[in-house]
């Protein structure tokens, strides 16, 4: 009978979330997706900032904030502005969700880039 042994490097975000991290996932998203609508004159001007997923750590400690960008031709820049000002944005979230949640997590963002792949993959196949 083969020995089953612990995975010695767990990792940070489980494949399946919890019940509770599904509901602070969708919380945080909403949360935020209403900040950015204010904030996006000041981090991109012309453009919007749509937050199309959060992905919780186990412990609620960390959020992995997942943002789409319109029209952008440097998302590199933009996300570099946008991970300039987390601290801040943090704070108009704890603002916001401070009467729900004991923490803030800290925030990292990350561009989505699905639609863009999608559209790839779209072009490739129709042409």
């Amino acid at each position: 009978m083969a020995r089953r042994t612990a995975n010695p490097h767990p990792p940070t975000f489980a494949p399946m979330d919890s019940i509770r991290q599904n509901k602070v996932n969708s919380l945080l998203q909403k949360e935020l997706a209403v900040i950015f609508q204010q904030e996006a004159r000041a981090l991109l001007p012309g453009g919007l900032i749509t937050v199309s997923a959060v992905r919780t750590s186990p412990d609620l400690g960390v959020a992995k904030v997942y943002l789409s960008l319109f029209p952008v031709k440097d998302k590199a820049a933009v996300m570099g502005h946008i991970k300039d000002q987390a601290h801040r944005l943090r704070g108009l979230l704890g603002g916001r969700i401070g009467k729900q949640m004991r923490v803030v997590p800290e925030l990292l963002f990350y561009v989505d880039d699905s639609l863009d792949r999608a559209e790839a993959i779209d072009k490739l196949l129709k042409g």
